[in-house]
């Protein structure tokens, strides 16, 4: 896998990079004098996740990046936590006197997001509304999907009787998450905490789907993160939530006239840049990714920018 450095920001320490997020926590944060016992996560009441313009696809960070990205996929998260206030979240203010913040430097403003630090469920909660991507395959070869056994005859793309919560296990990094069913995630965080994860989940997405909906658009899929609040012990929704990296939207309009499956189910996301690394880079022989080509690029920047559009009303 790789990651690109993040840059210093003033105020904050650079504590973890993913392939397309940098964490940083206040400089102020106290330092461990035996770095083996604990991350500054641990010990930051506040993190600043600050999206990157990167993009990633078959667990490789790609060149160039997608301009505009990150600021755009954080304006669709914060403006998803403005529709949904009665799920408690991660979000952090600067002006809550528990903390010491730092201002949030102004050239990272359009793409951070201060939140509390949680302590992170090992779980993604996936909701799936249509039968698509993996799920559809799964189904294919077993006619379940999670465990979750299905009607016989589905078809790819097709809408599932009622939402279904497929969660997966989130895998430490290098390895691969790994599809689990509801019963392990029991073993895994209990059993109360694993039926509000559950009906937290389905909760969300419903709401979701109906704003959407009334936006000209499905909602087919997405996943969610949880963590529980170091305070309260409050199982509280947090990461990047309902955006084109984490979900997968289609047009209404599109899905009910389109004659073929591809139109029928072209999303709002990365799966142009996914469609053109399968058909032009050869990874059994090549073991890095070619250099996306410039109309990828904005062909990829335009779908994420027609969806904040289309959702938000904004430009």
């Amino acid at each position: 896998m790789n990651t690109t450095e993040a840059g210093s920001l003033d105020g904050w320490m650079h504590v973890y990079s993913g392939k397309v997020r940098d964490l940083y926590v206040p400089e102020s944060t106290p330092v461990d004098d035996d770095s083996w016992t604990s991350s500054p996560l641990d010990r930051a009441p506040v993190v600043l996740v600050v999206a990157s313009d990167r993009v990633s696809a078959f667990d490789q960070v790609l060149t160039p990046a997608i301009p505009g990205k990150g600021a755009m996929l954080t304006g669709l998260t914060r403006w998803w936590f403005g529709q949904l206030q009665t799920i408690p979240n991660h979000l952090a203010y600067a002006e809550d006197d528990r903390f010491d913040v730092p201002p949030v430097p102004a050239e990272v403003a359009d793409r951070a997001t201060l939140c509390r630090t949680l302590d992170m469920f090992p779980i993604e909660c996936v909701v799936r509304g249509y039968l698509t991507g993996s799920g559809y395959q799964e189904y294919v070869a077993t006619g379940a999907v999670g465990g979750l056994a299905l009607p016989p005859g589905l078809q790819n793309g097709d809408r599932l009787p009622e939402p279904i919560y497929t969660p997966a296990w989130k895998a430490p990094a290098g390895q691969h998450d790994e599809n689990i069913s509801y019963e392990r995630t029991v073993e895994l965080v209990g059993e109360t905490v694993a039926a509000q994860l559950r009906e937290l989940s389905l909760d969300v997405f419903r709401r979701a789907s109906e704003i959407a909906e009334a936006r000209g658009l499905i909602l087919a899929d997405t996943k969610f993160e949880f963590g529980a609040d170091r305070e309260t012990g409050i199982v509280t929704l947090a990461d990047e939530v309902l955006t084109s990296d984490s979900s997968r939207y289609w047009d209404l309009e599109q899905y009910a006239t389109a004659e073929t499956p591809a139109l029928r189910m072209a999303s709002f996301d990365k799966q142009i840049v996914r469609d053109w690394l399968a058909a032009n880079w050869d990874q059994a022989h090549v073991e890095y990714p070619p250099t996306l080509p410039h109309e990828i690029v904005a062909q990829t920047a335009a779908r994420y920018r027609e969806l904040l559009e289309r959702l938000t009303g904004r430009a």
